[in-house]
């Protein structure tokens, strides 16, 4: 990060030059006496725009009218500081930016809690980066490193122990003699860091074995080749931001994910080299932080933790909830507890990737189908996904179809509609609530096919044909519409 500031800082001098706008930066490569007259120069609000690491969050630093908080690479940031941050001032708009957000965050955005903008587009003549996921290879890698040095580019090689990088640079070296090798680690002295990243960068070095101090947002065009040793016991938005610091100009680039041959990787760990090889395209950092969120839960928003799953209440529980507290404080009237229903039918339902491949809209279209209350909903979202997607599959159709019968059964004060062997069980959830003339008619229409049971669990038996599936899903919503046609509640 330390890295990154500088480059940023430089970026906005450079653009702000023709503008009167002071830009400072604070970080370890600036010494103590200047450290001491940007702080003066802050709280007198002689400084505009200042640049920072996390020594941004300490106790000495004042400002005089602060207003707009840029939070770059917010993943490498936890909840106390990103809250400490926004203490600074009571007024402060936060902006936060992300190739791949962590799960907190990225549910925070889901159900509403925040804002979000993705861009998906990339810059001009950018292309994706060709990812190989494999056992290291000692002559996969040289060959790898050879190509790109005979382009005149540069190569990041990662090695993420500081104890042993020195042997691995002499092994790298070994490997391509001819090759300039530089070593960068966060132990190193800061002026000798500082050095070393700008000889990389003024093309003065061809490879750099380095830890992943340079994982945040480094933007060096020519280094096209990226090498990353035990990717294993690595996360997966860790990987993905490897990856983004190569293919950032108009070379094709390339990355390898290597792990240890012969070494007995987790189940997690496979999932995360899966979705890593999987998500090669441009802009797929919201997907990346999807399957992350998927693999290692939503974390907590109520406290500090910014992965892991709600176990305690439940997903379902804990997104209603969550959406009450968000209406709350929007000033948004509570919504009606809705009465749960089960729907225990053997029928496929769900939306396949080959149909809705984009993981964000899928489950944007998984709450509006859950969301559907009348037969309006369910035109409604047909079209829309006709518009949108084309021709609806079976199983889309079927999840559609099972959400309007739970609205029609939560209508009609029914909470459990169970397939049985040979029924279908329709459970009321309070037997003062039964409409027994509605019964009545209904079950004259179907005459011995549809029985009514009271007792302590009052419900209707439905003694259903011979069909299954999508056929008896059918029957069962029209079932429902012929008892709620003569429902008087």
């Amino acid at each position: 990060t330390t890295v990154l500031a500088q480059q940023h800082y430089s970026n906005l001098l450079e653009r702000m030059k023709d503008f009167p706008v002071t830009v400072e930066m604070l970080s370890r490569f600036r010494s103590r006496a200047e450290q001491r007259r940007i702080l003066r120069d802050v709280k007198s609000g002689n400084v505009d725009v200042l640049v920072g690491t996390h020594r941004l969050l300490q106790k000495d630093i004042q400002f005089r009218d602060l207003g707009l908080l840029v939070i770059d690479e917010e993943q490498r940031f936890g909840v106390s500081h990103k809250e400490r941050l926004k203490n600074l001032s009571p007024e402060i708009d936060v902006l936060t930016l992300t190739a791949t957000p962590i799960p907190r965050t990225l549910h925070m955005s889901l159900t509403g809690i925040r804002d979000i903008s993705v861009i998906e587009d990339p810059p001009e003549e950018r292309y994706p980066v060709q990812t190989y996921v494999m056992e290291y290879n000692r002559d996969v890698i040289r060959d790898a490193i050879t190509r790109e040095l005979a382009r005149q580019g540069q190569v990041f090689y990662l090695y993420n122990r500081v104890r042993t990088i020195e042997a691995k640079a002499a092994e790298v070296q070994a490997m391509v003699p001819d090759a300039r090798v530089g070593v960068a680690h966060g132990q190193m002295d800061e002026a000798q860091l500082e050095d070393i990243m700008i000889s990389f960068l003024k093309g003065e070095l061809d490879i750099l074995v380095c830890t992943t101090i340079i994982e945040s947002g480094l933007d060096m065009p020519n280094v096209n080749t990226i090498i990353v040793e035990d990717a294993d016991r690595m996360g997966l938005a860790q990987l993905y931001q490897l990856r983004g610091r190569v293919g950032r100009s108009n070379r094709l680039a390339y990355a390898y994910i290597t792990y240890r041959k012969d070494r007995v990787i987790s189940e997690v760990a496979e999932k995360r080299l899966q979705a890593i090889k999987e998500f090669t395209e441009l802009g797929s950092g919201f997907r990346i932080a999807m399957r992350d969120m998927e693999i290692r839960g939503a974390g907590n928003l109520l406290g500090p933790e910014q992965h892991g799953h709600m176990e305690a209440v439940g997903y379902e529980m804990y997104c209603r909830l969550l959406e009450e507290a968000v209406r709350e404080l929007r000033g948004e009237p509570a919504r009606k507890e809705d009465m749960e229903v089960t729907i225990d039918i053997n029928i496929d339902a769900y939306i396949d990737d080959s149909y809705i491949g984009n993981e964000s809209r899928k489950i944007e279209m998984y709450r509006k189908i859950a969301a559907i209350n009348d037969n309006n909903d369910v035109i409604d979202i047909e079209d829309e996904l006709i518009d949108r997607y084309g021709d609806i599959p079976g199983p889309v159709r079927n999840l559609i179809k099972v959400a309007y019968i739970k609205a029609l059964a939560r209508s009609l004060g029914i909470s459990a509609v169970t397939e049985k062997k040979d029924s279908v069980i329709f459970t009321f959830a309070d037997s003062k609530k039964i409409d027994f003339r509605a019964i009545a008619k209904t079950a004259e229409k179907y005459r011995r096919q549809l029985l009514f049971s009271a007792g302590a669990s009052p419900h209707l038996v439905y003694k259903k044909p011979q069909v299954s599936g999508e056929k008896l899903a059918d029957n069962i919503k029209i079932l429902l519409q012929d008892l709620k046609s003569y429902d008087t509640g």
